[in-house]
């Protein structure tokens, strides 16, 4: 499990990256549900996507009170349709994916998957009602197949924190697949830990780690 260890040494910054997404940017809980139109601008739908999370967190009393059975429930709703995780998996796996088996590409899925909502939904209990979130200026093209939407975080007398997203364009439209916090990349960090819990005790042992950090 040592192995395991750069979860907890990541997560802060982690959380404070998914505050981001779940923070939205006008931060009212009345307003309605946006259309989110994945084949719009990536900014345009990160946005829709950002505004949706936290008026559905602000909606359950449940969830604002940590409940983790329901922001489970709004994580899986409203986030995980907009994120490829079989993408984010095997480039965060690397060269082992090839290695593995199927049934193993499945279940490390699923682990890896299972690892990072319980990361997200802890940043549920980070937002305030003075978080605010920026947008910065998009500067890609909408007609490519990859973009990057930059925003900064911003939380009561603390600095503002930088926050970038990888999206890629697909058939459905785009699709989150990567995290960028303060210069670190989600999928960089996890494939050298990746790797040295594979080379110690295999993919299984990847797996069983991963799912051992409940």
């Amino acid at each position: 499990m040592a192995g395991l260890s750069f979860i907890f040494a990541w997560r802060r910054l982690m959380l404070a990256g998914l505050v981001a997404l779940v923070a939205g940017v006008g931060f009212s809980a009345q307003a309605a549900e946006r259309p989110v139109n994945p084949k719009a601008a990536p900014n345009v739908f990160l946005e829709a996507v950002a505004d949706n999370m936290l008026d559905a967190v602000k909606a359950d009393p449940k969830a604002m009170q940590g409940d983790t059975t329901a922001i489970t429930a709004i994580v899986r709703q409203y986030a995980l349709p907009y994120v490829d995780m079989n993408k984010t998996t095997r480039l965060a796996a690397g060269r082992y994916w090839r290695q593995a088996s199927t049934e193993q590409q499945s279940e490390l899925v699923k682990a890896f998957t299972g690892t990072l909502i319980r990361t997200y939904s802890g940043a549920f209990t980070r937002v305030t009602s003075g978080t605010v979130i920026a947008l910065l200026p998009f500067r890609g093209d909408d007609a490519a197949d990859d973009a990057v939407v930059r925003t900064t975080v911003s939380q009561p007398n603390g600095s503002p924190i930088g926050v970038d997203y990888r999206l890629e364009k697909t058939a459905d439209g785009w699709k989150v697949y990567d995290l960028n916090v303060e210069g670190i990349w989600l999928i960089q960090n996890y494939r050298n830990q990746f790797a040295e819990e594979i080379n110690r005790s295999g993919v299984d042992g990847l797996i069983k780690a991963l799912n051992a950090q409940r």
